[in-house]
């Protein structure tokens, strides 16, 4: 290729007219450090956005305190509402980057995350807030849930296939942070009247016998002016790709491949995993030992699960995603029936004998340290994977030639950014079905024993799904 074609009028405005990454040329002269300039502010836009989807599983937990009369089970559909509009959104997300432009559409979707955060600072400082507001503010949060699916389909088209395992494992990684950050800051920023008059009234509750201030606002109005600078930052900042254009038409040809729907069972079980233990985690945590603080803990197991995310694409580039994935499964199995030995012998039927009676809260967490590490591990495998499957279908479909394999390549990562954002929406469904396993479970059998035994049996399936069709010696499509 003329690399001085390609470098000669590379843009229109904020619009990449030339991209080609796989041209090592181009991708060392200035492809590299425009990719890296998008991934960069991609990072904290994302991270805001599980910010704000997650910040619910802190507020859930408090709101009885502040004086709010609702019911356990309206606590778990507080915390499990805002992965199920989430994954909802994912779906109609994950098309709109071609459509509309990965700068313009992170911009926009980053902004529209003012909505809950300002709703919800008013609504937590009264207790007489209707429920169904609460429930609507909650599925509104799932703004901040659709807005991975577009971040991932945007930056895949940066990189090339080599980096594309390292630099989304970074995105969603970095991104994922948000979740265990807000779990973490939420209970901090609350004692203190950080906004002066702009932050509202404290609230008053009881903790250890005695009347203390506190400011539950602030958990969601901290956000605020980071998510109005983020949305300038990234208007102004990133670019758009032109290659990347495609109709909903081109996008929708993934539904008719069956590794498509393959990835997206795995990624529920990766991803699903983790947004779904995090959103339950704490009220899991006050159900189970209810002599402890939950959210003194339950920051760390996001933390962990997003902190190696990178480590998991960073691994997958190197010695293949389909048995990084098949492996990671079965530990993920192996920590869940470590969680039921360590539960607590109460009124659930089906735990794992013969674990100490009382229970064991540091065998509890560790074991879920484990699962969150899993998870993060995991979900970077999956996303590696995603687009080496698609471009190599695109490949053997391919005519000779440079130009032939060039269009190849176009047609497959603009369907691999499809279904990597696709997958990322079906995934995200498992935000709202673990939180609400675990109030059925324990409304059925009295403990959570019976959705934790359905999800060892749930990522042993997934070992002998990934095994088969990616990572044995003959597989139909090895990654």
């Amino acid at each position: 290729m003329d690399t001085s074609t390609t470098s000669a009028a590379p843009r229109r405005g904020r619009t990449l007219q030339i991209w080609t990454p796989e041209d090592k040329a181009f991708w060392e002269k200035e492809g590299e450090a425009i990719a890296k300039l998008n991934l960069w502010i991609s990072v904290p836009a994302l991270f805001l956005a599980f910010a704000v989807w997650q910040v619910w599983s802190v507020v859930a937990v408090s709101l009885p305190g502040l004086g709010f009369s609702y019911s356990t089970n309206q606590l778990f559909w507080l915390a499990a509402a805002p992965a199920l509009s989430g994954a909802t959104l994912r779906i109609f997300y994950s098309f709109m980057v071609p459509l509309v432009g990965g700068r313009r559409w992170t911009a926009i979707s980053t902004a529209s995350l003012l909505v809950p955060a300002v709703g919800i600072g008013i609504a937590v400082q009264d207790p007489s807030t209707p429920y169904p507001t609460m429930l609507v503010l909650a599925l509104l949060c799932g703004l901040g849930g659709g807005n991975f699916s577009s971040s991932m389909a945007n930056i895949s088209h940066f990189f090339p296939n080599d980096r594309k395992g390292s630099a989304l494992g970074v995105n969603a990684g970095l991104g994922n942070l948000g979740v265990s950050v807000v779990q973490f800051l939420s209970p901090i920023v609350v004692t203190v009247g950080l906004l002066g008059v702009f932050g509202g009234e404290p609230q008053l509750v009881t903790r250890n016998g005695a009347q203390v201030q506190v400011w539950m606002q602030n958990a969601a109005f901290i956000w605020v002016p980071w998510i109005a600078l983020v949305s300038v930052v990234a208007w102004f900042a990133m670019n758009d790709v032109a290659a990347a254009k495609a109709s909903v038409a081109a996008q929708a040809a993934i539904f008719a491949e069956p590794h498509n729907w393959i990835m997206c069972l795995l990624y529920l079980g990766t991803f699903g995993s983790f947004i779904g233990f995090a959103a339950g985690f704490p009220l899991l945590i006050r159900s189970q030992f209810p002599d402890v603080n939950p959210l003194a803990y339950a920051w760390l197991g996001p933390l962990v699960g997003a902190v190696v995310r990178p480590f998991g694409g960073w691994l997958s580039d190197r010695i293949g995603g389909g048995v990084v994935t098949m492996w990671n499964f079965l530990v993920m199995a192996a920590a869940v029936l470590g969680v039921l030995y360590f539960l607590p012998r109460g009124a659930g039927t089906l735990a794992l004998p013969p674990g100490p009676g009382a229970g064991s809260f540091a065998g509890f967490f560790l074991m879920f340290l484990v699962l969150f590490v899993t998870t993060g591990i995991g979900n970077g495998s999956t996303f590696r994977m995603i687009p080496v499957i698609f471009n190599q279908l695109a490949l053997r479909g391919a005519g000779r030639g440079e130009a032939a394999r060039a269009a190849a390549l176009k047609e497959g990562n603009v369907r691999g950014a499809a279904a990597v954002g696709f997958a990322g929406a079906l995934g995200a469904y498992g935000g709202f079905f673990i939180p609400k396993s675990y109030g059925s479970s324990i409304a059925a059998t009295g403990g959570p024993e019976a959705a934790l035994w359905i999800f060892a049996a749930f990522y042993l399936a997934c070992v002998a799904v990934t095994w088969w069709c990616y990572a044995r010696r003959q597989a139909a499509m090895p990654c």
